[in-house]
């Protein structure tokens, strides 16, 4: 009876491992990279490397029937991160999760200090929700761990 309680208990923690603990997406952390808790209540997810390539996870609840529809947002969020934040957007992609949500992905550059930067921004819209997968760090270290991120953003679920 002790081994079939210990059997159930440990498959319920792998199940509940498995649903992310009530987040509303599912995100795998890769190799070279540690996830970060407790980090900022703007943020569901976030993990870190050693060098400082950063990725991240926002889940912001839209009100009412006018909420905004994917090109909605992908239209404020280029105008914020290239007006206000003064970052050149480089490229924007269709991009799709894992479950099939369609989503666009922004590619934006950035130099701090003679020191240029790379910063993407996968944006989705379901289920009255917006999710923002950001990753970003300096050129060189982006494009060191750039798989990585792609691998992140490729097996992302939208629940």
């Amino acid at each position: 009876m002790k081994h079939l309680l210990f059997c159930s208990i440990c498959a319920l923690a792998f199940v509940t491992s498995l649903v992310g603990c009530g987040k509303p997406f599912q995100v795998y952390t890769p190799p070279g990279f540690i996830e970060l808790e407790n980090q900022s209540p703007t943020y569901e997810y976030r993990a870190t490397t050693p060098e400082g390539v950063v990725v991240g996870i926002q889940v912001i609840d839209l009100e009412g029937d006018n909420s905004g529809n994917l090109d909605f947002w992908t239209r404020a969020l280029t105008l914020q991160m290239r007006d206000v934040s003064g970052y050149a957007l480089l490229e924007t992609r269709d991009v799709k999760s894992r479950d099939g949500t369609p989503g666009k992905q922004l590619r934006f550059g950035h130099d701090e200090d003679s020191k240029p930067f790379l910063y993407r921004l996968s944006v989705y819209v379901k289920d009255k929700r917006l999710f923002l997968f950001e990753s970003g760090g300096t050129k060189a270290n982006f494009e060191r761990y750039e798989k990585n991120v792609e691998w992140i953003g490729d097996n992302l679920r939208f629940k």
